[in-house]
């Protein structure tokens, strides 16, 4: 194995160990403080919410399945008679209450998105919170705070609207009407004899799993926010305080709670009704998790009236697009290096959709034709890289010769090496440019780590022995293959260049290295990896044959006590 091979190796392990590390978890932008109005309203608002009560665990409890973790139920408080509402569409069905004009729960229609929680595969996916609603109300007019669900309303239904209606000196309306565009809901509303005040909007304090692993989706959770010039902000549960509120001014675009795969979205329609101010507050901890935290956003009341969109469903790259405002990026990826990760992850999730929509087939045959397309189209990089390399092994003894004579004369030994270089059309940037190939695919290697542990069209996708590409293999197949593959490789590398025993040590520790740190990586990872591996055999078998033929027609380097050919 030479040196340019082994640093690529070496390179991409580091990126693979590193990139678990440093970016599992998401950037989260200073606390900010602000006096304004909204945001004294938001603190009020939220300091007078249901409080959320304290949970404990049975430290003697033993479990082979991950634990389910949910929230701490919430201390009951007194609530108008409520009668629930159920209205659907084509994707979704939703279910409201009239006690406070709230959602209470979305369950999804679409085949494509089950439950894989434990003891409830393959039912219907709901989403919901723990406990309560999903959107909770309260009105500010003037110096009066309204809880909404203290209000007795009465429903109108007509098609996929919903309209809840109260009497009183202050009548209040709510109307739901679900888009044509999927998991989307218009919510208008108004409010008799105000001209102006805020609604301030109370998301779930957490979301209930359905996921297999119940406890990486709990490490998920996050509050995702849209400044109206800046990009998008997620702050982590395990990032708030509940000692302390946090409080964002805006103006935001849209602000939702998310868990690995779905997510609740409050989102402005409008720059008129854009949000003017979020607060947050974390709430105590379940052991070492994080389940619970609450998060309220002020909409504006303008004119007696207010308007915003909900959303309930899947993190769907095209869906979320569709909606704009950058609501695709609600999960960013790679933390601090977002900017740099998330233009690959875009375009490798484009391609991969493509190839999805285009091919019809299983998401498996799809990394494997990506990862043979990757391969072919570095081949020639490849070819020249390794053709540079061969060059720099017959060079070596000429390099070792001159740096020997010129040990004592550093500028003598720069002029001579950069006129053997030029002998044999090279430059002393060969050996790092001989590097880059091997190099390029690593980019496509980070970015799919990204894809596979956070985007949904992964999500429960089996192939072949895998249940779940975007898990890891149960048999551990795919990762004892792709460390065999890379060992076949290596010593398919290897023919031909000189005997190293440090590089042969390390050419069959990677491997081994490799393997262990893809054990618990998603199993379409794995198979990606392995293609390239597997793909990448047939040109290293023709370099290495150039390579060895190279070997025997290699001059030795002549010594100054021989008289024979020189340098300088």
């Amino acid at each position: 194995m030479d040196k340019r091979t082994f640093l690529a190796l070496l390179l991409t392990a580091l990126v693979i160990v590193v990139t678990p590390l440093v970016f599992q978890r998401q950037r989260t932008p200073a606390p900010t403080t602000t006096s304004d109005t909204a945001a004294r309203a938001v603190q009020g608002a939220t300091s007078g919410a249901r409080p959320v009560a304290g949970a404990t665990t049975n430290p003697n409890a033993t479990q082979k399945a991950p634990p389910v973790v949910e929230a701490p139920s919430p201390a009951s408080q007194p609530r108008t008679v409520a009668e629930t509402t159920t209205v659907r569409d084509e994707t979704a069905r939703y279910v409201m209450s009239s006690a406070g004009a709230e959602p209470l729960a979305v369950t999804l229609d679409d085949t494509a998105y089950k439950s894989l929680r434990p003891g409830e595969r393959n039912r219907g996916l709901t989403i919901a919170a723990p406990r309560g609603p999903l959107l909770r109300y309260r009105l500010v007019i003037g110096a009066d705070t309204i809880a909404l669900d203290t209000v007795a309303f009465t429903k109108q239904q007509t098609g996929n609207t919903v309209t809840f209606v109260s009497s009183g000196a202050r009548p209040i309306r709510i109307a739901y009407e679900l888009a044509p565009r999927g998991y989307l809901v218009h919510v208008r509303g108004t409010v008799g004899g105000a001209t102006a005040g805020q609604l301030l909007v109370t998301l779930p304090n957490g979301l209930r799993s359905a996921e297999a692993d119940t406890l990486d989706d709990v490490r998920h959770l996050a509050f995702g926010y849209k400044p109206l010039h800046d990009d998008v902000q997620s702050v982590s549960f395990d990032k708030l305080d509940s000692t302390a509120y946090r409080v964002e001014p805006g103006p935001f675009h849209w602000v939702a709670l998310r868990n690995k795969y779905f997510l609740v979205a409050a989102i402005s329609p409008t720059s008129a009704t854009d949000f003017t101010a979020l607060g947050m507050r974390g709430a105590p901890r379940v052991g070492k998790l994080a389940p619970v935290a609450e998060a309220t956003v002020i909409a504006p009341v303008q004119n007696g009236a207010f308007a915003f969109d909900f959303y309930a469903g899947p993190q769907d790259w095209g869906q979320l697009r569709a909606i704009g405002n950058d609501l695709e990026n609600v999960h960013p990826y790679a933390g601090w290096l977002h900017g740099v990760v998330q233009p690959f992850s875009t375009i490798v999730m484009r391609i991969l959709l493509w190839m999805k929509a285009t091919l019809r087939v299983n998401y498996g045959w799809v990394l494997i034709i990506f990862g043979v397309l990757v391969r072919l189209l570095l081949w020639p990089l490849n070819q020249s890289a390794m053709r540079s390399s061969i060059k720099m092994q017959r060079l070596q003894p000429e390099l070792a010769e001159l740096q020997k004579r010129y040990k004592t004369d550093p500028e003598k030994q720069r002029d001579a090496m950069i006129k053997l270089y030029q002998e044999h059309g090279m430059s002393p940037l060969s050996p790092m440019m001989g590097c880059l190939p091997m190099l390029l695919p690593m980019p496509v290697l980070f970015a799919l780590y990204f894809v596979f542990t956070n985007t949904i069209e992964f999500r429960g996708i089996s192939f072949l022995w895998l249940p779940d590409l975007a898990l890891k293999d149960p048999f551990y197949i795919t990762p004892v293959f792709m460390g065999l593959s890379m060992l076949v490789l290596s010593w398919i590398g290897m023919r031909g260049v000189p005997p190293n025993p440090q590089s042969k040590m390390m050419a069959y520790m990677m491997p081994a290295m490799m393997t262990v740190m893809f054990l618990g990586f998603p199993s379409g990872l794995n198979l990606y990896y392995a293609v390239q591996n597997v793909a990448a055999m047939p040109q290293q078998l023709l370099l290495s044959k150039e390579r060895q033929k190279s070997s025997s027609s290699t001059p030795r380097a002549a010594t100054p006590s021989t008289g024979k050919r020189g340098v300088g």
